[in-house]
């Protein structure tokens, strides 16, 4: 990293440390250096490892990443202890581009009531440590822990004495989330004009979102001359979490005629990478989640879905595509309008006229007031003039699932019988990786349907040992996709049910609907 790229953001990645400490979030050495290679590249310039005095776990998962990782900076966290520093200098010795980042706590409450050190003292650590640091490597950050909540006057002098020992990045902790943007960026304006030289080092950031501030005052900081913004993936972290890579890249994306900055990210990997970090820690995004949920690009209500089909940033500031979704989603409920229904119809090869639209778009509406979401079988089933569960072809009669836990040699397996609406009755039974691979082996075998599973999704609707679980799948078929749902109190059932329904539509396919010219 060098100083001087002006309308440069540097992306300091802290997903595997600070991430980390996330309750629930932790992940073994196997995990992390699967998220590492992942994080390399998505783009990030510089990654925090972890903490190689927390334990003998993480020395080994910082040494195994930064013996890897060759483009991409590696940072070990360091406490102004020797200790702390030699041990951290120990697990970055094979790294290509090593950083030591020492810290040491500058707030009052954190001296009087954490460190029991007076501002001397706490000075005269940082000189030392920071000294001691630089005989390791060249590249050292130092932070302030608890910046935003120390007085600036000895804040600055913090800074002073740290450049002065050889410290060339100088990041500005909002620990606990207490800042406001205009005066974290005023912190940092502050800063500027108080600490002599500070032009030689990169300011950087590193907020926490206790308050719903973390990417807002990251923007504000860099805004007043950070160009280092310290972030994880999802914005996990500490209590309510990090700024969010995701978001703080997108923001510098999305609005550079204001901010006129940019990073090195791959945009495209961000919901890919947020999906491998989703699936490592068993931590869901919300739906509502900028940039990486679910429902980012999805569109309901009907005057929105409107405006999405006459043009596109009439309601979306940024492409899909740009951020690793595939497209836009408009999602059919209650708040729909006949022109999202009549543009679903038409990509399920659906073709209707104005008469017939009008009948669909009444039973669409009464049945959109009982359901939450209305799914494409559903659609089908409308256009048929039927109800969902009479269509078919196939019914699933019988399901046994073997999961092959415990005894010597057995595996995951699976029996299904079927019913199908010509009379057939077929028995089918296979193994697989899990129990679920061996239900969608079985149903595959017993269909004669070949397809490619490209999406698997379970979550939790309600708590508790009986909760619902909602399981989404997609699956290719033949150079097509197919979505499918289905919900149980079972997960191996709702699994079978959700691979079925999709079954079933690719094989209603043969069936004499109302199918257009283009379809």
């Amino acid at each position: 990293m060098s100083v001087g790229e002006g309308d440069r953001v540097f992306i300091f990645d802290t997903t595997l440390r600070d991430g980390e400490q996330s309750p629930g979030c932790s992940m073994d050495r196997r995990q992390k250096l699967a998220l590492a290679r992942a994080l390399a590249e998505l783009g990030v310039d510089v990654l925090e490892a972890g903490f190689p005095a927390a334990s003998e776990d993480d020395f080994a998962a910082v040494a195994a990443i930064a013996s890897e990782l060759s483009n991409t900076g590696v940072a070990a966290l360091a406490r102004c202890q020797r200790q702390d520093i030699e041990r951290a200098a120990k697990a970055l010795e094979r790294a290509k581009r090593p950083r030591l980042h020492v810290f040491i706590a500058t707030s009052p409450l954190h001296l009087e009531h954490k460190l029991k050190m007076s501002q001397e003292q706490v000075l005269a650590a940082i000189d030392a440590h920071v000294r001691f640091a630089r005989r390791f490597v060249d590249e050292v950050e130092f932070s302030a822990e608890d910046a935003s909540r120390s007085e600036p006057e000895f804040l600055a002098e913090a800074f002073r004495v740290a450049l002065a020992a050889g410290a060339r990045i100088l990041n500005v902790p909002d620990t606990v989330g207490y800042a406001l943007p205009a005066e974290y960026g005023a912190l940092f304006r502050f800063l500027r004009e108080r600490v002599p030289g500070i032009e030689q080092a990169i300011l950087s950031c590193h907020c926490h979102d206790d308050l719903g501030l973390a990417v807002a005052n990251s923007l504000a900081a860099i805004e007043n001359g950070a160009r280092q913004v310290e972030c994880t993936l999802n914005g996990i972290g500490e209590r309510a979490g990090n700024a969010a890579l995701e978001e703080i890249v997108m923001a510098l994306k999305v609005r550079r005629d204001r901010l006129r900055l940019q990073t090195g990210i791959d945009s495209t990997r961000l919901v890919p990478t947020s999906r491998l970090l989703i699936a490592l820690t068993g931590n869901p995004v919300a739906r509502h989640k900028a940039i990486v949920g679910e429902n980012a690009f999805a569109h309901e209500s009907g005057i929105h879905q409107h405006g999405i089909l006459s043009h596109r940033e009439t309601y979306e500031i940024m492409r899909p595509e740009e951020v690793g979704f595939e497209r836009s989603e408009l999602v059919l409920g209650k708040h729909s309008g006949r022109a999202a229904l009549a543009a679903r119809l038409q990509e399920l090869g659906i073709a209707v006229d104005g008469a017939e639209l009008d009948r669909i778009f009444a039973r669409f509406k009464q049945l959109a007031d009982r359901k939450k979401e209305i799914f494409d079988a559903d659609l089908e089933a409308l256009a048929l003039g039927c109800e969902r569960d009479q269509i078919g072809p196939w019914q699933l009669v019988s399901l046994s699932v073997q999961a092959g836990v415990g005894a010597a040699g057995s595996v995951p397996a699976a029996a299904v019988e079927l019913h199908h609406r010509d009379g057939r009755r077929v028995r089918e039974a296979a193994s697989g990786d899990g129990p679920v691979d061996a239900i969608f082996a079985a149903l595959k075998r017993a269909t004669g349907t070949d397809f490619q599973l490209v999406d698997f999704q379970i979550r939790a609707l309600t708590r508790g040992t009986d909760a619902q679980g909602e399981v989404r799948l997609l699956i290719e078929c033949e150079g097509r996709r197919f979505a499918g749902r289905a919900v149980s109190t079972d997960i191996l059932e709702a699994s079978a049910d959700g691979l079925l329904e999709v079954i079933n539509r690719i094989e209603r396919q043969k069936w004499p609907l109302p199918v257009s010219s283009a379809a």
